[in-house]
């Protein structure tokens, strides 16, 4: 029992941690583009999918960049990709 009591709560502080990292290189991602924050709900979904794009797309294409600094390159890299489509 207390084995599944322990797994749940990492689980919960885990996703905790991943949405308070993902708010704030969600802002930082928003304030290098745009000047301004996005919204906390916002800047949590650009920060957790600029992690995914630094995870995935940066080592496709040869980029080594990791930790926080990736993160941020890549909520960059897909803001400046949303304001492109928006224009189209």
């Amino acid at each position: 029992m207390e084995d599944t009591v322990g797994t749940v709560m990492g689980g919960v502080a885990g996703l905790i941690i991943i949405m308070v990292i993902g708010a704030i290189v969600g802002w930082i991602g928003s304030l290098i583009v745009k000047g301004t924050g996005s919204g906390l709900f916002a800047d949590i979904g650009i920060g957790i999918g600029g992690a995914l794009v630094a995870g995935y797309l940066f080592p496709a294409i040869g980029l080594p960049v990791h930790g926080l600094l990736g993160a941020v390159l890549g909520a960059v890299t897909l803001l400046v990709a949303i304001k492109l489509i928006r224009r189209v």
